[in-house]
């Protein structure tokens, strides 16, 4: 199976819920554990509120046998500073480290993208 699927909404906090409902729907329909589909869920939330301004910010998920990956954007390098280092706490970075399998910051376009993956399968 190989399946792909991008969310385009407004970047303000009001809109967040709709990424996490559709997400959800994702996960049940994958069949993913509690567990994975929380952790999912709380990357995407914690990248989310990164955004609070009057533009749009895509969330593009694609699945395939065993992972969900996950890409998020456009940021500013000003809201994704905290991913260059583990400044400790509960920090952007680590919230992602420990609720995903891996991330990174990908530029596209002159603009800074989020992708991170979870595993799906067991």
């Amino acid at each position: 199976m190989s399946d792909e699927i991008t969310l385009v909404l407004p970047a303000q906090e009001d809109f967040h819920h709709i990424a996490r409902l559709v997400v959800g729907g994702l996960g049940a329909r994958l069949e993913l554990t509690y567990e994975q589909l929380e952790d999912l869920q709380v990357a995407l939330e914690a990248l989310l509120v990164c955004r609070d301004d009057e533009g749009e910010i895509s969330v593009g998920i694609s699945v395939d046998d065993d992972r969900i990956v996950a890409k998020i954007g456009p940021f500013s390098d000003d809201a994704l500073a905290e991913l260059d280092a583990d400044a400790g706490g509960l920090g952007l970075h680590r919230v992602l480290a420990t609720v995903s399998d891996g991330f990174s910051v990908e530029r596209a376009d002159g603009q800074s993208w989020v992708a991170l993956s979870k595993a799906t399968a067991g």
